[in-house]
């Protein structure tokens, strides 16, 4: 029982390895591509020089050249900012590699190195959740506790929450597009689009500004480009222009709601955890979900509460209940009785005592029951009174 399932631990830690290896690798790209792209205005702009340097004043040609001395030195500058994050993120896949490497030494769960493992996995846990929900004070405070500032994806759910508020709040694409243009090849190759869904959004505000002429213009350069994969819902967007923001027609109403900014910021919040690995639902409530699954029977989801055992995390709807909504019941070999009264396991040291109407209560129950209603014990289902004398033991086989 105290044996460790190494295997088990690990696959569901696969996005704390995973994302400062994704943003390592996009951060890598990025560089590439800003190299190449500068580099290769300079030299087309060095060699523009060298053909007019005869015909163009000395001073214009030093301007030029000084012009051209400042984009390698911008370009310098941000490739030693991307090589210090490359480096952060090195050094965050490494602490995080060693970290789950630990669990390789650990041969029962009953080791001290073990439980202030779990402990520090729980806190990162935490610091997980604290983040995906904005509480970001919080998570701050138990990385500076437990110094896990190397196991906390800061910067990632920063950008999240600092994009979804734009999308909510101040209904503008603007950070949201940004973010695309980056990221457009992996966007291509997870067949997103996002991408489309926020340029349609633009159309549509422009036309409920009543700006006619500037959203047709702004969907022929960033519309049409999706035509192929998205040409009827481009067709009906463009059919917007002949209806008002106040419509009641229900295919451009929807299209005028404007809920479709929550939509638009759950959407984006799916795209980029996916390209980063990430799940959809916080790491804690997959890890309570796999143990109430273990605990779920057909009782706990009974519409009379009765049937619930006030133990039974599952059964208490308004909290964990709702995590283990959708989740499989557990399989048992052998039954456990439980009784109704206390919520107490019964066995041979608390057996189980059958009254006159056919009701099953525990031993210590119905004990405690008799010391308060003078030798006498209520049935709590059907309200009989009967004496303690007259409740047989069960035996348990």
């Amino acid at each position: 029982m105290d044996k460790i399932n190494v295997d088990y631990m690990l696959a569901i830690e696969e996005p704390f390895m995973k994302v400062p290896l994704e943003q390592l690798k996009r951060e890598a790209r990025q560089s590439q591509k800003l190299a190449e792209r500068e580099t290769q205005l300079v030299t087309s702009g060095l060699a523009d020089l060298i053909k007019k340097q005869s015909s163009i004043p000395a001073e214009e040609y030093t301007c030029i050249l000084d012009g051209l001395i400042d984009k390698l030195k911008v370009l310098k500058r941000k490739l030693e900012e991307s090589k210090q994050e490359e480096t952060l993120l090195i050094h965050r896949s490494k602490q995080r590699a060693a970290d789950l490497n630990e669990l390789n030494d650990f041969t029962s769960a009953t080791q001290s190195g073990f439980q202030r493992w779990c402990r520090t996995r729980l806190e990162r846990v935490l610091i997980d959740y604290m983040l995906r929900n904005g509480n970001v004070d919080t998570a701050k405070q138990i990385m500076e506790k437990s110094n896990l500032e190397h196991f906390a994806d800061s910067s990632l759910f920063a950008l999240v929450m600092s994009t979804e508020r734009e999308l909510r709040e101040q209904h503008s694409c603007r950070g949201a597009l940004h973010w695309c243009a980056e990221n457009r090849s992996a966007l291509r190759k997870i067949q997103s689009s996002l991408e489309f869904e926020l340029r349609l959004q633009e159309f549509i505000e422009m036309i409920r500004g009543k700006k006619n002429s500037e959203a047709i213009a702004y969907a022929k350069k960033h519309l049409t480009t999706w035509s192929d994969t998205q040409l009827p819902r481009i067709q009906r967007a463009m059919t917007l222009l002949a209806f008002s923001p106040t419509t009641t027609c229900p295919p451009y109403k929807h299209m005028f709601d404007v809920a479709r900014w929550d939509g638009l910021a759950h959407e984006f919040r799916m795209v980029i955890f996916q390209l980063y690995n990430l799940p959809s639902q916080p790491l804690l409530h997959l890890l309570l979900q796999t143990g109430l699954s273990a605990l779920k029977t057909p009782a706990c989801q009974s519409d009379d509460t009765s049937e619930h055992n006030r133990n039974c995390p599952v059964c208490q709807t308004d909290t964990l209940g709702k995590l283990a909504q959708g989740l499989p019941l557990s399989h048992h070999s052998n039954s456990n009785l439980v009784c109704r009264i206390t919520g107490e396991k019964m066995n041979e040291d608390n057996p189980p005592m059958r009254l006159p109407n056919g009701y099953v209560y525990s031993l210590s129950s119905l004990t405690d029951m008799a010391h308060k209603l003078g030798g006498m014990v209520k049935c709590p289902r059907s309200g009989e009174v009967y004496s303690l004398k007259d409740a047989k033991k069960l035996f348990i086989s």
